[in-house]
This record gives structure tokens, sequence and C-alpha cells, in this order.
């Protein structure tokens, strides 16, 4: 459905739901990354449904934007009502087709992210900027929206990150045009449906498609911004095919953040805090804590602590109540994890847990690994692995640590732990990222910008800040 209306449908489950969204003869099949089931078959859009898609979404803007802030507003509050209606059938959708169980800070945690951006997208103020008033000159800076913003998601939370694109652009005015990862096409199919039940038709719109609808979406002259979460290389071609129609530009890229421990620490206290920095989503998000860097004088305790907490965190189907770790998403990904992770335990370094796949169990589950004693330029600490591994470095002073976390070319996020706030600042004002946090990783909040520096992309998103990225400054002076 994608006309306004007062009625929302609210699905049983997950079964009832995919009735709706999923292809009816044909399709892709998606598996479940857990178990190897069938989970449902995707439609399998194409480049002549994507013309259509960003035609319908021009056609619809201008009076999208003509019902003003205060309309839009309200309807994104319906879009979050409608979530919350269908919470739970989401979840269970979500929970199958990327695998993450459904507690935690996982599958219920990310639907009901979803309305939380919604709502917070809703409710900020964006009143016109006077910049200059001394009795001569008058201007003031308003924002406008762009047009249309093409929409590229991820796997990893995929209908968080949807909802991170979508919120602010329709808040703006803009209308969308969203093409999920062929990984987990139905999780966004389903999300969509279910808002577009309170939106306008052609304001929202999605294609399920292939590399192909992706290289499309990026070089259209329909579209006017492209906002996208991924890989460093895939930002990077994006960055070039957007470069003949001029598109305004905002990428989250690849992080491998690093996260440095302070001698004055209690162990025991930031084991869970390290421990859901680092293995959120089963290890597999952007701004997640990918290399620890751990001053001499606390290393070994804080190894045991990590050890003792991660030992307590069960792994398995995420449909089972009792997990809080689930598979990896796909085999591609589990491959480098088990690569990464074989290049630290042949050179030698300490494997304090994990290490240990079995190839031929059901499923890509990776065991929780946490890896000590490790050389600062093994792989498994230079490349980002997007998975249960973590790799602990041993340093003799915070100087070296900083050095360490600064000397790759990514700056997602990072964090500084430590029992001395002031001290904790010190340090985050010299690392060369864009969010620093201080004894938590990741914690990110919808009133917060949020960007990557160096090779992990560029704008922002959250806030208000984020809300003017998605629109053009207009001066008006006199």
């Amino acid at each position: 459905m994608s006309t306004e209306t007062n009625t929302v449908a609210t699905y049983a489950d997950a079964k009832e739901l995919l009735a709706v969204i999923q292809a009816q003869t044909g399709g892709r099949e998606i598996l479940d990354p857990a178990t190897g089931e069938l989970v449902g078959r995707a439609p399998e859009h194409g480049v002549a449904d994507l013309q259509k898609a960003i035609a319908a979404a021009r056609n619809a803007q201008r009076p999208w934007d003509a019902k003003g802030h205060d309309a839009r507003r309200a309807l994104l509050n319906k879009a979050a009502d409608a979530i919350e209606a269908n919470a739970e059938a989401l979840a269970h959708l979500l929970s199958r087709e990327q695998g993450k169980p459904l507690n935690g800070p996982n599958a219920r945690f990310e639907v009901g992210a979803c309305s939380a951006w919604l709502r917070a997208a809703a409710a900020f103020d964006l009143e016109p900027e006077v910049v200059v008033d001394d009795g001569e000159t008058y201007a003031e800076v308003h924002y406008r929206p762009f047009g249309v913003v093409g929409a590229i998601g991820p796997w990893n939370w995929p209908m968080m990150i949807s909802v991170w694109q979508l919120a602010p652009a329709l808040r703006m005015g803009n209308t969308v045009v969203m093409k999920p990862s062929e990984y987990t096409p139905l999780s966004v199919l389903a999300l969509i449906h279910v808002i577009n039940q309170v939106l306008p038709a052609g304001v929202l719109n999605v294609v399920a498609g292939g590399r192909d609808v992706g290289e499309a979406l990026t070089s259209h002259e329909g579209i006017d911004k492209i906002m996208f979460t991924g890989s460093t290389a895939t930002g990077q071609a994006i960055i070039r095919s957007s470069a003949d129609t001029v598109k305004r530009l905002t990428l989250e890229l690849g992080g491998n953040d690093a996260g440095i421990v302070l001698p004055d620490v209690d162990p025991k206290a930031i084991a869970e805090g390290l421990f859901w920095g680092a293995f959120i989503n089963t290890g597999q998000t952007c701004a997640a804590l990918k290399r620890l860097y751990v001053h001499q004088d606390v290393y070994e305790e804080i190894c045991q602590a990590l050890t003792e907490v991660a030992g307590n965190m069960p792994m398995g189907v995420g449909l089972e109540e009792a997990n809080v770790l689930g598979p990896l998403q796909n085999k591609a990904q589990y491959d480098i994890v088990d690569s990464l992770v074989r290049s630290a335990t042949d050179s030698g370094a300490r494997v304090l847990m994990g290490a240990n796949p079995q190839h031929d169990a059901t499923g890509y589950f990776y065991p929780t690994t946490l890896i000590a004693d490790i050389d600062p330029q093994n792989p498994l600490v230079l490349e980002e692995q997007f998975g249960p591994a973590l790799p602990i470095i041993k340093v003799e002073s915070i100087e070296q640590a900083i050095e360490l976390a600064n000397s790759l070319d990514v700056g997602l996020g990072a964090s500084v732990w430590s029992a001395d706030r002031d001290a904790a600042r010190k340090v985050a004002a010299r690392i060369e990222a864009g969010t620093v946090w201080i004894n938590n990783h990741g914690a990110v909040d919808p009133r917060i910008p949020f960007g990557g520096a160096k090779s992990s992309g560029y704008g922002v998103e959250f806030g208000v800040d984020g809300l003017k990225a998605l629109g053009q400054p207009q001066v008006i002076n006199g």
C-alpha cells in the first residue's frame, strides 16, 4: 500500500508480513544465515523498475514539500506508530534474514531505534537563521529540499540505517528512492511497506535490485543527493559515478575503530562496556570497537575481565530468546573473519578464547574470539574484521596508543577508557576520528551529529546538522 491513510495494518507475525512483500512467483531466495532455511523470495527489480521509482519520486516531491514541516512531522510520527504496531513481526523477520538475535542490542532493539529516529527527526526545529542584522544589511539562511534522495543501505543494520537515511530526507521535504543490500532486502521491503501505509504515494520508494541498480542510481540525473553506508571501496566508486551530475553526498564508510585503555581503570568495571563496544551485532557494526590498545599496567587484568564477560554471552539461532550473539550474515564475511584470525594465530598471538570455528557446522557462526599479545602490524589489527574477533594490543605508554590509533587512514569512531574523565578528554582530543566516546563505544544518539574522518567518509547524520545536510542552503539577502 502506498497511499495516505488513517488505517494501519497490524501483522500477526513475520510470515503474514512476508506474504505481502515477497515475490509471489520466482524471486531470489533469501536464506537464514543461522539455519540455512528459506526465509523468503526477494523481488528481482532491475534498472527499468528504478526508472519508474525515480519518476514517481520526482512527481511526488513538490506536493510533499508543499505540505510544510508541521504536516511532515505529523506523518513521520504516524510512521513511527505504524512501526511500533508491527514491531514484533518486523523483529522476527529481521532476525531470520540478518541473523541477529531478538534480544540484547539486536533485532528488537533495531526496530525500536527505527521509530525513535523517526520521532527525533520529526521533533527537530529548523528555523531560518539570521546571520547579519546590523541596520544596513539583513541576511538569513533557509534550507530547501534537494529534490530526490537516493539511499543505499547495508546488510548489518538494514532497517535502522534505512531510517537514518529516509527520516531526515523526508522531514526536509525530499522524496526518497531506497536500494537495500542484496543480502537483506526483505527487512527493508517490510519496513517500507509498513511506513508507506501512512505516506502519500511516490514519496518513499524501494527498489530491491543488484549492483546494476546501485550503479544506475548513483549516476542518474534524476537523483539529487546520495546517502550511502558501506565500505570505503564502494564509497569511492559512488564518488566517481556521481561526479558528472554533481550530486551531493553523505558517505558513512569503513571504520576499524580504535579504543585506548588508560592505566587508571578498574578492569572489571569497564569489561562489559568494552565487550558490547566490540561485539554489538556480533561485531558487524561500522562504528564497533575493532582494535583495543591497553596500557601494560592493566593489560592482563583487562584480558581476564573481558574473557570472563565474553564467556557468559550465548551465541546461537536468533529466534531462541536466550541468545545475544548470532551468526555472521553471509559466507563472504565469515571467510574474511576466519582469514584475519588465522593471520593472528599463525603469527603466534595468544588466543584467550575462540578462534576454533567448526567449518562443517550449520550457519555462519564464528565463535567469540579474543586475541592477545598481537603485533600492532598484524592484519587482524590493520584491516577491519567486521565480526566477533577482537585484537588486544599491549602498549607501553598512552603516547604509543595514540600514535597507533591514528596510524590508519580511517576515523569513524574511537573511544578512551579512564577513571579520570578530564584525562580521557585530553586523549580524545588527539584522536583522529569523527566521534570519540569516553567509557563507552558506539553509543549513537539521534540528537548528536555523527560522521567519519579520513577515509571513513564525509558529511554528517543525526541532529539538526544531519537534517541540514538533507537541504540546500539558500541565503536571502536584503
